[in-house]
């Protein structure tokens, strides 16, 4: 089994193509072909159900994929290492980020990391902090930004967490609506109960806090729109479709939305990074780590961190 099978195996099963897969890699048709044919051989059995005009996965090839993913990328993590040795001239760092941060303080500290690094590329996903996690696991990412719920140590054991922020969740209303009143600088989340409200969708981890915040005071909230991502949910509380609990540091910059405090205990959820334990950082994910702190740092002391947003490390 060669790395070579391996990049042509994974072609084919995001391509379902032989075809397509081969001008994704950059090699003659057969040549892919021969290299699947190889793979299966040394395998002794397919890994693709070969009809007409449909290429699926066996249930040996489903076995596979997973696996050879991450043997690539632990082959691209090595051969980004040894770049790393020529001084972080040259390298790439993949970085998760959940949304809250990717409109707030984030770009600021990529252009900090940029200009100390100009030749070391950034990649950064956006999503939520399941999604995020899952990512991290399967190697599609080096280091990610990702939402802890107070009281927890970290969202999965094999994921090395390092707390860097605590953020204050608010009740986020329509700047046009009656509903917090506007002489009211907190309400308490009881006052929630059967008021129309927008909820993220599915698997997004402010959608679980919001239930279970809601769940623990005794009632399940009344969802008037659900669904969206971060945006979509936003807009959507801007419309006056109902309220949502969101991240303070999201409101800054949109007029036609204002935030309103918990009345204590209150709700917050801290944002750890996090990298595979399993699986050491790149020297360029360690210096984009060491450029972050002193960023989230000096913002700290500065006064330059959002409103309801401190840095804990």
């Amino acid at each position: 089994m060669t790395l070579q099978q391996l990049r042509y195996f994974l072609a084919v099963a995001a391509t379902r193509h032989f075809t397509r897969a081969a001008e994704l890699v950059d090699v003659a048709q057969p040549s892919l072909s021969k290299q699947i044919r190889a793979l299966e051989n040394e395998l002794g059995t397919p890994l693709f159900s070969r009809a007409r005009t449909n290429i699926a996965l066996t249930q040996a090839g489903e076995a596979l994929l997973p696996i050879a993913k991450r043997i690539l990328a632990d082959v691209d993590a090595a051969k980004l290492e040894v770049a790393d040795l020529v001084g972080l001239r040259r390298g790439r760092v993949r970085l998760g980020a959940t949304p809250s941060l990717c409109v707030s303080v984030l770009a600021d500290a990529l252009r900090r990391f940029h200009d100390r690094y100009p030749g070391i590329r950034l990649v950064v996903e956006e999503g939520g902090s399941r999604d995020l996690t899952k990512a991290l696991l399967r190697g599609d990412l080096d280091l990610a930004l990702i939402a802890v719920p107070a009281g927890e140590v970290g969202p999965e054991p094999a994921l090395t967490t390092r707390p860097v922020l605590r953020e204050d969740l608010v009740v986020a209303s329509s700047a046009t609506g009656a509903w917090p009143p506007k002489s009211r600088s907190q309400v308490r989340l009881a006052t929630l109960r059967g008021r129309p409200m927008v909820m993220f969708r599915r698997g997004y981890d402010l959608r679980e806090t919001t239930l279970r915040a809601c769940g623990e005071v005794g009632f399940e909230p009344r969802l008037a729109v659900e669904g969206g991502e971060m945006d979509a949910v936003l807009r959507f509380v801007e419309a006056n479709l109902g309220v949502a609990i969101v991240p303070s540091m999201v409101l800054a910059g949109r007029p036609g939305l204002r935030g309103t405090r918990l009345s204590a205990p209150g709700l917050s959820r801290t944002i750890a990074l996090a990298h595979r334990s399993d699986v050491p950082p790149t020297s360029a994910a360690r210096a984009f780590q060491s450029v972050l702190l002193d960023f989230l740092r000096s913002a700290a002391t500065s006064g330059g961190l959002p409103e309801g947003v401190e840095f804990t490390s």
